[in-house]
């Protein structure tokens, strides 16, 4: 028998709106600046792209919708050091160099805060294996 779950005990996240002003320049900021697959455009106000297993919808408001409020997006890398100098030598602007934001046992955390086009937060982040 098939259990029937009635929350989001076992949900994955699917998909994430970035809200923007203008798409015609959020694309090439996302595809070309930071090196997001892109995926489509389902004109006139929405484009998408492939970040690991999550779809990335980048979208414009229709006229007369409230603005949305954002949450920050923290994009999981391997090597925080390269691709913030390759973001950075593309002209992203980070807030600081990265930095450690907290010490585990095996591991140190890494981050380095950002902002697109539109000041939505984002940042690198890294698990960066503590060597014995």
């Amino acid at each position: 028998m098939v259990e029937t779950v009635k929350d989001l005990s076992r949900a994955t996240v699917a998909q994430i709106l970035i809200p923007v002003s203008d798409l015609e320049k959020a694309v090439p900021y996302y595809r070309d600046t930071l090196g997001i697959p892109f995926l489509f455009t389902a004109p006139p106000q929405m484009s998408f792209f492939q970040c690991g297993n999550v779809r990335l919808l980048v979208g414009v408001h229709t006229e007369g919708e409230v603005a949305q409020r954002g949450s920050a997006i923290y994009f999981k890398v391997a090597d925080i050091h390269a691709v913030h100098a390759q973001l950075a030598e593309r002209g992203v602007q980070f807030a600081a160099e990265p930095h450690v934001v907290h010490q585990a046992a095996t591991y140190d955390l890494w981050l380095a805060e950002f902002k697109d086009l539109d000041r939505n937060s984002l940042a690198l982040m890294s698990e960066v294996p503590k060597t014995t």
